[in-house]
């Protein structure tokens, strides 16, 4: 089974290929494609990649299903003795995604196509290695010690 851990809001997610997930709203009309490159962990039944925050060249292509509010919540705050009541109702925006696919790697360029586009792989100029410059020797600090005397500590008389 294939299924990737993808980021979405500050939420993680897991996403299985064929199945639908619901996120925090994305403002994206129905219907859309979308790539969720926040791909934190991709597993393919056998082998388990872990990013480093994040996988590098992974991707979940995702379609918008819909759009939809979960249903209402009451918030009710209540102090007693003080006449506080305060009664409010929130209802949460989410979109449905459809995962479509989950890349690991992006697709390799075929020589034959990138000779056709004219993107030719570019030679890194040569250039002549400078030699390392030579170290000075530091110069020795020769720091002279003071040495202080401590003044002889003050007999008292012994008392009778």
């Amino acid at each position: 089974m294939k299924y990737a851990i993808i980021e979405s809001g500050g939420k993680q997610y897991k996403a299985i290929e064929g199945s639908t997930i619901e996120v925090d709203r994305l403002h994206l009309d129905v219907g859309k494609k979308i790539d969720l490159n926040d791909v934190l962990l991709v597993s393919d039944g056998k082998k388990v990649t872990v990013g480093t925050p994040k996988v590098s060249g992974a991707k979940v292509k995702a379609k918008v299903v819909d759009q939809f509010r979960a249903p209402k919540i009451i918030v009710f705050k209540y102090h007693p003795r003080k006449r506080y009541r305060l009664k409010r109702g929130h209802r949460q925006y989410y979109t449905r995604l459809e995962i479509e696919a989950i890349q690991t790697k992006a697709p390799a360029k075929k020589k034959a196509e990138a000779e056709v586009k004219g993107d030719k792989p570019k030679a890194k100029p040569k250039t002549k290695a400078a030699k390392p410059a030579a170290k000075k020797p530091a110069a020795k600090k020769t720091a002279a010690k003071k040495t202080t005397k401590k003044s002889p500590a003050k007999k008292t008389a012994p008392k009778k």
